[in-house]
């Protein structure tokens, strides 16, 4: 308990003479256990009880401003000003440059067919995406970038995959992309190419622990990869540009949040297993990957829900679930405040709330609520539920000789970090 971690013994030690047996066994007899621990653990908690504090007090100067709305001019100033607080915190992003996209294989199936292919986001960085196509459907038809949590196989993991082709067999077309570190983009690969540091979180940590010492911030470059993703989704002929949705899930329900902060042509969003609030993680001390935490965002007076806000009053659905790690009693408090902010706007109906029964993951459930609220917004079909599907080996999706971009002498982070 915690109690006895507090607990300091004060007896004197009475030190001897070490060539004496007896007093050096009395001596070791009386000898605190354990002291060294005790000095270090009397305040164990001190440092997560400082931030803890320190996010709580931002947070009610952030809650107080929000109370204050009253009009539609109120909340149209704040959604312009959460934007610009965004894009201080991400900071400028670089020059657009040519994508220079390739199609490396088609895979046709009964009703869609899938493009692996290879764009750029930076000069010679590359990234790796699959296009699923509708067969048989009109066009232009509704475009959907797809964000990727932290699979080890990236856009061919089971939900993703899923999703992506949902999509296409419900009339979109999607666009789902290898998050930096995961899938075949590999930062760290050795002669067998598997991570040498391990895949996801730490490929993420050790490119971006290394950016912070250049004042970069690993969550701009990832936001990136989505903004260049959208660039190539758009110069389709099949993509109706004025409908285009973006959803993922953990780490893509990260990345559609901030995606919906930092770009404004996005018309629906739908961020899964992500949203809550900054103090309900730092409360329970949740780990976090490195670009979940954008620099000065506290500071700024941002959380989860001001990135959504920002893309106001457009629709967008909030995915949780009952048992996510995710605290869902942040998700529930984020939604009201937000549909207060979208009933000033005078669009109370583009702001909803889908909690899933389970735990933590894109489950069937949560991309059914997804399917449905795109469908409503786009007007694409009338389904209700996901349709049957047929999930592809890793190998099929590949874009990349062997599964991965070093085989293409792809750049790293670290190349451009140094």
């Amino acid at each position: 308990m915690r109690r006895s971690l507090l607990s300091v013994d004060r007896q004197p030690v009475r030190w001897t003479r070490a060539g004496s047996a007896a007093g050096e066994s009395r001596a070791k007899s009386r000898r605190p256990q354990h002291r060294p621990l005790e000095r270090l653990h009397r305040m164990p908690h001190m440092v997560q009880e400082y931030f803890v504090e320190q996010a709580h007090r931002f947070e009610r100067s952030r809650l107080e401003r929000l109370a204050k709305l009253s009009t539609k001019a109120d909340a149209e100033a704040y959604v312009q000003g959460v934007r610009k607080k965004i894009r201080e915190a991400f900071g400028p992003f670089p020059e657009r440059t040519p994508l220079n996209p390739r199609v490396t294989r088609v895979v046709e199936r009964d009703q869609y067919r899938i493009e692996n292919l290879v764009f750029e986001s930076r000069p010679g960085f590359f990234v790796t995406a699959n296009l699923y196509v509708p067969q048989g459907r009109p066009f232009p038809a509704p475009g959907v970038v797809g964000t990727c949590g932290h699979s080890r196989n990236g856009k061919a993991a089971e939900p993703y995959q899923s999703f992506a082709q949902a999509l296409a067999r419900l009339g979109y077309v999607v666009l789902i992309y290898d998050p930096i570190g995961q899938g075949e983009r590999l930062q760290y690969p050795d002669e067998n190419l598997k991570s040498r540091v391990g895949v996801g979180v730490r490929e993420h940590l050790y490119a971006g622990n290394q950016q912070l010492l250049v004042g970069e911030f690993f969550g701009s470059w990832r936001a990136w990869d989505g903004i260049r993703a959208l660039d190539y989704l758009l110069t389709r002929d099949e993509v109706d540009p004025k409908r285009i949705g973006v959803t993922g899930n953990s780490g893509g329900g990260t990345m559609t949040t901030w995606l919906c902060g930092v770009e404004q042509r996005w018309s629906m969003a739908a961020p899964s297993c992500f949203v809550t609030s900054f103090v309900r993680n730092l409360e329970n001390e949740l780990p976090a990957d490195i670009e979940q935490c954008p620099p000065k965002a506290l500071a700024l007076g941002l959380d989860h829900e001001d990135f959504l806000a920002a893309l106001a009053p457009k629709p967008v659905i909030l995915l949780a679930k009952e048992k996510d790690y995710f605290d869902v009693r942040g998700t529930e408090a984020a939604y009201q405040r937000l549909k207060r902010l979208y009933r000033l706007l005078g669009a109370e109906d583009h702001i909803a709330l889908f909690v899933g029964p389970t735990y933590h993951g894109y489950s069937k459930e949560n991309r059914e609520a997804m399917y449905r609220w795109f469908n409503r917004a786009t007007g694409a079909s009338q389904a209700e539920t996901e349709p049957p599907l047929v999930i592809e080996k890793d190998e099929t999706l590949w874009c990349a000789p062997r599964g991965q971009v070093c085989q293409l002498r792809s750049r790293s982070v670290f190349s451009f970090t140094r």
